[in-house]
């Protein structure tokens, strides 16, 4: 498992896409907001920075935990990959976990740069402790969208996977509050905003460097939208390997 591990890493890695949209773009976007928000207020720059700080690394975080898994998934699934990896001594669950693993390590670059460019450069300042809890769970938190990924790959065929990745991944970085103050939405998109996965990923980021415990509905949310999305992935994958 190790080996399938390391190639499936170093091929995202050599795909110039990821690298300029997952882990690139997040950091432009994130200087970006805070050089308009320092430019709208005299004050408070330093909250607002952190603040954004979770937002973009929450977005590339997801992002890069659904194009790594969606598109190349269903690559393989047409290609014929899954049904050689059928006849191996591989056991489908190592498979599965074998993707889950590799997007949890290619989500690290995304969200440790925005991370990092937040200290060096906005002022960002969190005790030792709350720095190694805010990316433990922020790193932890992308599974649900991780799952997400592997079901869109099982499900539809590689030139209609990238499109809908990327509704999928627009659509939870928005409706969730990632790019915009989800108290600034219309009251039915707040609502709407509470019950997705997205909203309470970044929510527990929010917390943690605003110096609160995150919220139980948070906490509780995030695992069983895990729980959830990787039981549909599972049965996207069944459903995938059984035609193949």
């Amino acid at each position: 498992m190790p080996n399938h591990i390391r190639v499936e890493i170093l091929r995202m890695l050599r795909n110039k896409r990821y690298v300029i949209f997952v882990v690139a773009f997040p950091v432009v976007l994130y200087v970006l907001f805070c050089n308009i928000v320092a430019g709208q207020a005299s004050s408070g720059g330093g909250g607002a920075a952190a603040y954004l700080m979770v937002s973009m690394g929450a977005y590339g975080a997801l992002s890069a935990s659904i194009m790594s898994t969606a598109v190349p998934w269903a690559q393989e699934r047409q290609a014929g990959w899954l049904r050689q990896l059928q006849i191996t001594p591989l056991p489908g669950w190592s498979i599965i976990l074998t993707k889950l693993v590799s997007t949890l390590l290619l989500a690290l670059p995304s969200l440790a740069l925005v991370f990092v460019v937040a200290m060096t450069t906005q002022g960002v300042s969190l005790a030792p402790g709350r720095w190694a809890l805010l990316f433990l769970g922020m790193w932890i938190g992308i599974l649900p969208f991780a799952a997400l990924g592997l079901a869109v790959g099982s499900l539809v065929p590689p030139d209609t996977a990238q499109p809908a990745a990327m509704i999928g991944m627009f659509g939870l970085a928005i409706l969730g509050g990632l790019w915009f103050p989800v108290d600034t939405m219309p009251a039915t998109m707040q609502t709407i905003a509470h019950a997705l996965p997205s909203f309470s990923y970044a929510d527990i980021g929010w917390n943690l460097v605003s110096g609160q415990a995150p919220p139980l509905q948070d906490v509780v949310t995030t695992p069983v939208w895990a729980v959830v999305l990787g039981a549909a992935a599972v049965f996207a994958y069944r459903r995938a390997t059984a035609r193949a």
